[in-house]
Formats: C-alpha cells, structure tokens, sequence
C-alpha cells in the first residue's frame, strides 16, 4: 500500500507547536563556569582564555583546549561540553537578530538588494529580500492567542507585519478619539453644569454633578481628566436610569437638553439612549 503523503502546510499558516529556544541566558556567567572547569583541571594556558563577555572567543578557547580535561572525571567533561553546546545554541539563536539588524542598517543607508545579496550568501537580490524577510520572523508573533513566533518564510512575514500595522492603526483611531474626547470633555462638563436649574435630578444624579462641579475648577492632570470622565458617565447614566423610571424627559429647555446630548455622546454606548 503506498503511504499517503502529507500535505506541506500553508507558508502562513500559524505554527502548531512553539520552537524551543535557549532563550534569556547569563552567558557571562555560563562562560565563567567553563572557566573555573579548566582552572580546576589545571589548564596550563588558562590565563590565555577570553574575557567572560567574549563568548565566541571563549568557545574557541576552550574547544582547542577541551584536552585540559581529559585527565578529569566523565561528569566534569561532560559538563563542560554541554555547556559548550549550550552556549553556541545561544550564539546560534542571537545571530539571527543581529543580522537582521544589520541587514535593516545596511536598507536603511541605501544599500541595494543586489549588493546584499552576497553578503548574505545567496545568488540573487530576490534571494537576499527573502531570506531578510525570514530573519525578521524572530522578532514576529503570530495570531494564535500564545503568539508563537510565526513561520520561517516570506509570506508568514508579510502577513504578520500586516497584522501588526492594522493594529498599529487601530490604536492610533484609538488614541486619536481619545484626544479628541478629552478635548471636548472639560467644555461640555461644563455646560452640563452650567445648565443644572433646567436638569431634573434625583439624590445620584445631584450627586454626580457635585462631583463634576468639584473637580472641573483645578482639572489639568491626566488623573483628573480621567475622574472627570468617570463622573460625567456616572452622571449621564443617572440622568438616563431617571428618564427611563419615570418615563420623562429630565430636561427643561433645549439649552440642558443639548448639553445632556453632548455629554452622551461621550460616552458612545450611552449616546443613543440619550438621543430616544
């Protein structure tokens, strides 16, 4: 019977398990532990050996003199090499993000694919516009709700990095009707205020109101401006459970009626209840 092939996985299509990686590491410290090994061992060149912070120089150190060891029990050998090992994972794991960074410097001061291209080791500026787009994967989540690192190819990039600038415009409509909402919020706390003979109020609303009339005077700080907020909501919630109990309306004039309005409309999931 012939075995059934498997079907390659779309390129963008979110990684069903997370790589494992060396991760966050003290590779300083790691270094200093190889060192004290071959101190231990009487190392005859150990004050030769690199600095704690040159780890690639200090892997080569002591892969030329792993013989130091040779004398010592099989637990201290094996101890050093696999801290050897894990060390140039890290180094493994870190030069993707530093390439890309030098990648993006060399972009950013004008550098052509073309030219990048052998610098990267491969054949064509297609090639070196690819093989960028998979390094930058390292810095990139995908859309499953643990956010792996998304798959190594071009078109999982692409379509991380236009995820992310959606969301990046989303937050900027966000931060943009939040500005303009805090602009408009002294004003019409204000005039709701200003216009409280021709409101009518039970005890929650009266209360609210002496909460906005209290803080609007010396309201400069972000803090106050968000109290501020939380007030003229409570207000407008007060005034709308008013309206809807006794089945009136709990403005006199048009002057109030247009205050209440405007200070509905700040908060967008009372503003249609207002305006009924």
């Amino acid at each position: 019977m012939a075995k059934r092939r498997q079907a390659a996985a779309r390129p963008t299509k979110p990684l069903v398990k997370p790589p494992i990686r060396i991760g966050s590491l003290d590779a300083g410290a790691v270094v200093a532990e190889l060192r004290q090994l071959h101190e231990a061992a009487g190392d005859p060149d150990i004050e030769r050996m690199p600095g704690d912070e040159e780890i690639y120089a200090a892997l080569l150190y002591t892969e030329k003199h792993a013989s130091a060891l040779r004398h010592c029990a099989d637990e201290v050998q094996q101890s050093a090499a696999l801290k050897r090992v894990q060390l140039w994972e890290y180094l493994r794991e870190q030069t993707d993000l530093h390439q890309l960074r030098a990648v993006t410097d060399a972009r950013s001061a004008g550098v052509p694919w073309a030219q990048l291209a052998p610098a990267l080791a491969v054949a064509a500026p297609s090639a070196a516009y690819n093989k960028t787009k998979r390094l930058q994967a390292v810095t990139l989540t995908d859309d499953t709700p643990d956010g792996h690192p998304v798959r190594r190819t071009p078109e999982a990039v692409l379509e991380a990095e236009r995820r992310r600038a959606l969301e990046a415009e989303a937050e900027r409509r966000r931060q943009e009707a939040a500005e303009r909402s805090h602009r408009l919020l002294l004003p019409v706390a204000r005039r709701l205020v200003e216009q409280r003979e021709a409101l009518v109020l039970d005890e929650d609303a009266e209360y609210w109101l002496d909460e906005i009339s209290a803080v609007l005077p010396d309201c400069v700080t972000p803090t106050q401006m968000l109290s501020l907020n939380r007030y003229l909501a409570a207000a407008v919630r007060s005034l709308r459970k008013l309206e809807q109990r006794t089945a009136s309306p709990v403005t006199t004039t048009q002057e109030a009626h247009a205050a209440y309005l405007a200070a509905a409309a700040l908060q967008p999931e009372q503003a249609s209840s207002a305006r009924s």
